[in-house]
């Protein structure tokens, strides 16, 4: 006996298609490595409040702004600066009077500041920032 076949038109469900999308991009979420941002490594030393200010005038100072680069209050351009900073740094011996203070302005443009700094580790220097700090003071 010969069964008659009949077409069976099967539809998946239409919610199916999309808990498989969503399971599929989570997936490559979550295992996708993330590449870590690359850019200058550099160590900075912790930077700590000297009661002794002959200890303070001992390290070279560096302010940066946008337009000028101020080593220990006389203003100077990059090649300059490169200069005066590597003579300065050859004449010391110990770390700790390698450390050159850097203070920059908060609209100084990174490839500048990036110039600068690797100035100042090429001459040997070891690059501490200065940070503002609000201290608030009382009077009665």
């Amino acid at each position: 006996m010969k069964l008659q076949r009949g077409k069976l038109l099967v539809d998946p469900p239409a919610s199916a298609s999309s808990d498989i999308a969503f399971i599929l991009i989570i997936f490559f979420l979550v295992c996708a490595a993330v590449q870590p941002e690359t850019g200058v490594a550099q160590i900075l030393p912790k930077t700590e409040e000297k009661k002794d200010k002959q200890d303070q005038s001992k390290n070279l100072e560096v302010s940066i702004t946008p337009t000028s680069i101020v080593l220990n209050g006389s203003p100077l351009a990059l090649p300059e600066f490169t200069q005066r900073i590597t003579a300065a740094l050859k004449q010391k011996t110990r770390d700790a009077d390698r450390i050159v203070t850097v203070k920059s302005a908060p609209n100084t443009p990174y490839p500048f500041w990036i110039r600068v700094s690797q100035a100042i580790k090429q001459a040997g220097g070891i690059l501490t920032l200065e940070l503002e700090s609000d201290r608030i003071i009382n009077v009665e």
